[in-house]
């Protein structure tokens, strides 16, 4: 089908779009901007800077993405932002580029961003996720597949939030977020493990109990941090995806585990 833009939607020279895209009225494209094919850009939406939007993205009334970072280490270039397939950009949420020239911000596909939400600099988020309104991700944060960020959750510069974890409403993230477990309070802690959103997922009832190991050796037996890998890696199922996923997290850790409560 056809591109459609309305009379009074900007479009800069040079930019890209794919067919079946559509541009509401007052929205803006900037010239660096590449639209994939199906995707819409309700009115007033704007997509500026070095951005690529994939297949049949939306993006809902005053939202900006690929705006200049607000790094104040940024010394000019056009760092870019890349975001891939079937996202949705609901209203006022604004996603950042990077700041040094040749880097990115990155977002995977099939993601929702509610209202108000923002994505830093440097950001790399995965795929399937949620994030609800007024959540914000600090610069460099890294967010792995299937995670929910309730509302006004705020996730600390430089931490990550690993697979299939929900943050808490209101909660205050300074460290990094296990694969698997639910957070909440400020700052956040882990609570219990996400048993609810793992069987939406299609996660088995061994696999499940294999997640409730996980969650009592690092947060109900008293052990420190040492002796709780320590005691993963020894474990009869240390060889399981889930194990296996929690630790490789763990081991790259930079800032710390979310404690326990």
């Amino acid at each position: 089908m056809a591109t459609r833009i309305h009379p009074s939607a900007v479009v800069e020279s040079g930019a890209q779009l794919g067919d079946d895209v559509e541009i509401g009225p007052f929205a803006f494209v900037g010239a660096g901007v590449t639209l994939g094919a199906g995707t819409r850009l309700h009115h007033h939406a704007s997509v500026e800077g070095d951005t690529v939007l994939g297949v049949q993205c939306e993006v809902f009334p005053h939202a900006n993405l690929g705006a200049k970072t607000q790094d104040l280490k940024y010394r000019g270039g056009v760092p870019g932002l890349r975001i891939g397939d079937r996202n949705v950009f609901r209203e006022y949420v604004s996603a950042h580029a990077a700041t040094f020239e040749g880097d990115h911000t990155v977002i995977g596909n099939d993601n929702l961003f509610l209202a108000y939400t923002h994505i830093a600099h440097e950001c790399v988020l995965g795929n399937h996720i949620i994030m609800s309104n007024y959540a914000g991700l600090a610069g460099h944060v890294t967010v792995e597949d299937h995670v929910i960020i309730a509302g006004y959750g705020g996730v600390h510069q430089f931490c990550r939030v690993g697979a299939h974890a929900m943050v808490g409403a209101c909660a205050k993230v300074v460290q990094d977020v296990p694969p698997f477990f639910i957070v909440d309070g400020s700052p956040a802690t882990v609570r219990t493990f996400n048993k609810i959103g793992l069987e939406r997922f299609g996660y088995t009832a061994e696999q499940i109990e294999r997640v409730k190991s996980l969650f009592r050796i690092l947060y109900r037996e008293g052990l420190n941090r040492s002796q709780a890998i320590e005691r993963l890696q020894a474990h009869e199922h240390a060889a399981s995806a889930e194990f296996q996923r929690l630790l490789a997290f763990a081991e790259k850790s930079e800032r710390g585990l979310v404690p326990g409560v």
